[in-house]
């Protein structure tokens, strides 16, 4: 059977994308556009699919528009009437306006590209169960496939006596050891290597209830955390693994054509270059451990000199590198790439802090005295959702640094709701109403709000004559009322955590009480459901806030931060006014370009930065590090020798993200090491000034997609980039894309039209397509075609030598997999599960790397492997077929989706990116007669096994000449649950069996 809860979020996801509703056929398209399979109406047990949605009056309301057509319109959760109706008792309480209420259905935030996706809550046992259970089955085969007779169950072990408390006490110790968390698959083996002894099984179904001992992430990296504080049970932050309210990953909620990336293993010494005798000195180890401390997800051992000469300004010793296990007292090593012992990954090892304990304890004793200040009954404390991105209501802030939300969801709001009509019911008898006698500030109580027959939780905060001020507990706003409205708190209500709540905005510590930054979010955020990032999971959370109700994601905390900009600074653009000592600064590949123009703002912005220079020079700390990058923020990094101000655009993992050069208009990729705060005595100064890149295009020239040629592009970057003496002329300006329409110049001669770049480019043969252009594959007549002949030899370009052949288990035995792709039973794709982790670091390189590289003309040819820009992320793949319209069919190799790219985003692939086998392997289930899979079927099975990790039982292997051609058969197994393992084929088998049975 379908998944009728992952139904209704995808038709949610499909129906929120547009406000005018959709017709009952684009529903169904969109759908399965999002999701790759058609709207499952029959496995849901309705006929028709106008029968299904009828069925869910919380997801869709049906109407039939003017021409009869059945219309589709989203419909708003039950929470959403109920919030408005509260924050319109705030506004009347604060202020007059009405309430402003959006993205009451959260569009999912897209996760950061290389962390891998799944449920949370699950993969804790899904595939490391089987780990510690040492993968023992009986030895005993199915005779033939056909008879779909089981394969042998796994075999539970005989119990070994259990002591939770000396696992617990030995748990501490290995968790001292690792203070930054580790992989729970690791733990058995970090277990058996200091004691011994064998794990026991059941320690691990006990981990997330330790909670005063260590906190199990519920990111899919599932790293274990030591425990800061014996009543927190809220998960530690880990960069990129967004989920939805609900507690699920929102990979179930993303298309499958998109690419899933995976998880990085934690730290762990692997074998290491043998260690030189001689030793690193106290001073050295104490500066390399700040600058460890400061990148906590670890950093990459070849950035060390540079990075160390930086901070310090003097040189890194340099048989530091090549000697790496000398620091082993310092920090954990990690080799992902085995060939190249200097591209190894250093984690910092934090030592014990018995002062730090003795605060962190204070601090909890002094929260817990506070909450007992509060009422002689014991509220228990809001923890903060499992999920990164949870859904927000924002009340309101007097300060960034304390802004006033709730959590949006099933164990927030709702029970919130729930309790609140549980309140209603019990004090709508007589005999319950009892009213509270004398009030006292601090007291807790039930409010009457008549007016609404509400009854709310509120604390007394100021007593007078005849009134008393309030304040809302679950609402966040405080009201002064008569002291006739105020009951008795019975202490069933003292159970649910008080909702309101608050958290810092990222980025905006600095200006936390600036006026216009204050103004600014109030227009942007206050009453409004937003997505919240969580950064850091303090007592107050560090955030950023998103609206994503827009075709475009907006970025609260950013957009507040640019209310302090100077509009007098700004770069003129005014119509015929002419321009000299234009400095071009990057062209894009639609012949749009930046360009800076000489202004006042511009003037003191390098006035600035030559200020900053001079700042890093003298100054031997490591506190300019930027040790807590997020989408948005706003710091500096180096280009062409200078700093220069960039905004984080995006993040790939912990270590690579992308940036964008804001006076520069130039973006790029770099690690998070080449990034540097802004000082704090030019931060006010920077920030004040808007960003100098210009926009601009040539005038009279078309800037539509797919009219500007690669040489036409490269002809106009060679011309203007290279210009010292540009000058040009203001045509128009589109105020609405800030965009201008220019005649360019690389001299001073603006007066006369025909000298202009915009001339020469018109009259040039470079500029417009030509009809019937493509591009060809060698042998072949036609690119779209093989022409049926023998199927080419394949051969690497150059000297190129392919990745060596993924190694598999013997026959018989089993290997912990991630399922990537799953069209049905006879074909699907999985990856090993244990060095999926080197592919991030593999991804991450290429994307370093190849987003350094400028575009230049490359030959495509069929059947050859190149490198492949996807959705951001840089990809091996296989050229399976080259199209007459520019585009290029390609095979992920690591991944096994096939993809339509364009041949501008293919690169070579160098030999340094070969190392690692290609991650995805093709197989079928075994177990099941092979057959022609109905579209039914094939949704089952991808329901139960893509984008998830299981256990697979190796049955056969068809050998190929290339690694992309090979096919394991395997079985499948689902050890997510504790008392039971799934195996795929025998539900793939009782389903055909009922499909054969209907017919």
């Amino acid at each position: 059977m379908a998944d009728e809860e992952l139904v209704k979020k995808m038709l949610r996801a499909v129906l929120q994308s547009t406000k005018s509703g959709l017709s009952l056929s684009r529903l169904q398209a969109e759908y399965k556009e999002l999701t790759g399979e058609a709207i499952p109406h029959k496995q849901l047990g309705h006929a028709t699919l106008d029968a299904l949605l009828h069925s869910m009056p919380s997801v869709v309301r049906l109407d039939r528009g003017r021409s009869g057509e059945v219309m589709c319109y989203a419909t708003g959760v039950n929470e959403i009437a109920h919030i408005t109706k509260l924050m319109a008792r705030q506004h009347t309480a604060k202020k007059t306006g009405r309430p402003q209420v959006v993205n009451c259905q959260m569009r999912v935030k897209p996760s950061v590209p290389l962390v891998l996706n799944g449920k949370p809550d699950k993969i804790l046992y899904n595939c490391f169960i089987s780990v510690c259970n040492g993968c023992k089955w009986e030895e005993r085969t199915p005779t033939s496939l056909n008879e779909n007779a089981p394969p042998p169950k796994p075999r539970t072990p005989h119990p070994s006596p259990y002591s939770p408390k000396l696992v617990q006490s030995r748990l501490r110790e290995v968790l001292s050891k690792h203070s930054n968390g580790f992989w729970v698959s690791k733990l058995p083996q970090l277990y058996r290597e200091l004691y011994k002894q064998d794990l026991p099984s059941e320690a691990l179904k006990d981990l997330e209830q330790w909670t005063h001992i260590c906190t199990v992430s519920s990111a899919v990296e599932l790293l274990l955390y030591p425990a800061k504080d014996i009543s927190q049970t809220t998960t530690p932050p880990r960069p990129g693994v967004p989920s939805t309210a609900d507690g699920q990953s929102p990979s179930l909620q993303k298309s499958p054509s998109q690419t899933q990336k995976a998880p990085r293993t934690p730290p762990t010494s692997t074998s290491s270059p043998p260690a030189s005798p001689t030793a690193v000195s106290a001073d050295v180890k104490q500066k390399l451990g700040e600058l460890l401390l400061k990148y906590s997800s670890g950093l990459w051992a070849h950035a060390l000199p540079k990075l160390y000469q930086d901070t310090y300004k003097t040189k890194l010793p340099d048989y530091v590198l090549d000697n790496l296990p000398l620091l082993s007292d310092i920090c954990t090593i990690d080799y992902p790439m085995p060939d190249n012992p200097k591209r190894a990954i250093l984690y910092v090892k934090a030592a014990e802090d018995e002062n730090c304990n003795r605060e962190d304890l204070a601090d909890m004793k002094a929260r817990e005295e506070a909450g007992r200040r509060l009422s002689s009954q014991a509220v228990p404390p809001l923890l903060i959702p499992r999920e990164e991105y949870p859904s927000v209501l924002v009340v309101e802030a007097n300060s960034t640094n304390s802004v006033v939300l709730r959590y949006i969801g099933e164990g927030y709001s709702k029970a919130q709701e729930k309790l609140e009509d549980d309140m209603k019911d019990y004090y709508a008898q007589d005999n319950t109403k009892k009213p509270l006698v004398s009030p006292s500030s601090g007291q807790l109580t039930a409010v009457h709000a008549e007016e609404e027959e509400e009854i709310l939780r509120a604390q007394v905060c100021e007593v007078m004559s005849d009134k008393v001020k309030v304040y809302y507990v679950d609402h966040g706003f405080s009201e002064i009322i008569i002291k006739s409205k105020l009951l008795e708190l019975h202490e069933k209500f003292f159970r649910l955590p008080f909702q309101a709540t608050k958290c810092k905005l990222a980025g905006l510590e600095p200006f936390s009480q600036e006026p216009a930054v204050l103004k600014k979010f109030d227009s942007m955020a206050s009453g409004k459901i937003l997505l919240a990032e969580i950064l850091e999971r303090d007592d107050i959370p560090l955030m950023v806030l998103y609206d994503t109700s827009q075709d475009d994601d907006v970025n609260i905390n950013a957009a507040c931060l640019k209310a302090l900009q100077d509009k007098s600074l700004e770069s003129p653009l005014q119509v015929n006014s002419a321009y000299m000592n234009v400095n071009v600064t990057s062209v894009c590949s639609d012949g749009t370009f930046c360009c800076q123009l000489p202004s006042r703002g511009l003037s003191k912005l390098n006035e600035i930065l030559e200020k900053t220079e001079t700042y890093f020079h003298s100054q031997v700390t490591s506190e300019s590090l930027v040790s807590r990058p997020f989408c948005g923020k706003s710091c500096l990094a180096r280009y062409k020798g200078k700093w220069s101000r960039v905004e984080i655009t995006n993040l790939h993992g912990t270590r690579v993200l992308d940036i964008l050069f804001v006076d520069l208009g130039v973006q790029a990729s770099v690690e998070v090491i080449e990034l540097r705060e802004i000082p704090p005595p030019f931060l006010r100064d920077l920030i004040s000034i808007p960003p100098q890149a210009v926009k601009c295009c040539l005038a009279d020239l078309s800037v539509s997609v797919g009219s500007w040629t690669p040489d036409a592009v490269q002809w106009l970057r060679d011309t203007a980039l290279h210009c010292n003496d540009c000058s040009l002329k203001i045509a128009k300006v589109e105020e609405s894309k800030r965009l201008a329409h220019v005649y360019l110049f690389t001299s001073k001669n603006f007066h006369d039209p025909s000298r202009s770049l915009n001339r020469q480019l018109a009259d040039s043969d470079l500029w417009k397509h030509q009809k019937d252009v493509f591009l060809t594959s060698t042998g072949t007549s036609s690119p779209s075609s093989n022409g049926g002949g023998k199927a080419p030899q394949i051969t690497p370009p150059g000297s190129l030598a392919l990745p060596p052949v993924l190694e598999l288990p013997p026959v018989g035995q089993n290997m912990d997999i991630y399922v990537s792709v799953a069209c049905h039973p006879g074909h699907f794709v999985l990856q090993p599960w244990q060095d999926m982790y080197k592919l991030v670091v593999l991804m991450g390189e290429m994307i370093l790397y190849y987003n350094k590289t400028e575009e230049k003309p490359l030959k495509v040819e069929k059947n050859q492997v190149y490198a492949a820009k996807v959705e951001n992320n840089w990809h091996r793949v296989l050229v399976k077929g080259v199209l007459t319209n520019g585009l290029v069919s390609v095979y992920e190799l690591d991944y096994g989706k096939h993809e339509l790219v364009s041949c501008t985003l293919l690169r070579p692939l160098i030999q340094e990116f070969c190392q690692l086998p290609f991650q995805g392997i093709t197989a079928q289930l075994a177990g099941v007669k092979p057959r022609q899979w109905s579209e039914e079927a094939s949704i089952v099975f991808r329901n139960h096994v893509e984008k998830k990790p299981l256990v697979a039982q190796l049955d056969s292997v068809q050998e190929a000449a290339h690694p992309w051609d090979r096919k394991v058969t395997v079985f499948l197994v689902d050890t997510s649950q504790e008392d039971r393992d799934i195996w795929v084929h025998d539900i793939m088998a009782e389903f055909a069996d009922e499909l054969t049975k209907a017919a």
